[in-house]
């Protein structure tokens, strides 16, 4: 009887120690890290100016006169290097949020943040100014 009731109890344990496992490994390749706190920063093919020149060139300004200012535009730069989950956290008007997220979407993959030595998911801001054609 002992015998029956500690293999029962040791079953229990090990469903108990692997279900637990499971839900820990599913949890961290959800996580998103802040680009601020990764061992290794998320990075553009040939750097951060390299993006801007990328976004300069695809970028349609709307044509309104006087549209100036700032669009801020986070993202999450996930394992594989691609852009995801793209925001728009300050928007200008006139269709400025909706050619931004165009734009990103059209981004070569970036080299992955990392952390502990593995790829992860890591979220990035980006401020895109906007000035009237001179």
């Amino acid at each position: 009887m002992k015998k029956i009731l500690f293999l029962v109890i040791l079953f229990f344990q090990f469903q108990i120690l692997f279900s637990q496992s499971e839900k820990e490994i599913s949890t961290e390749n959800k996580s998103v890290y802040n680009s601020s706190i990764v061992e290794v920063k998320p990075e553009y093919p040939g750097g951060i100016r390299e993006f801007y020149n990328f976004i300069a060139k695809n970028y349609k300004v709307p044509d309104v006169a006087g549209l100036k200012g700032k669009l801020f535009i986070v993202f999450i730069i996930d394992k594989d290097g691609s852009l995801t989950n793209i925001e728009v956290k300050k928007d200008l008007g006139f269709g400025t949020a909706n050619e931004a997220i165009r734009v990103l979407k059209l981004s070569p993959n970036w080299t992955p943040a990392k952390q502990n030595g593995q790829n992860v998911r890591c979220s990035y801001l980006i401020p895109i100014n906007i000035e009237p054609a001179k």
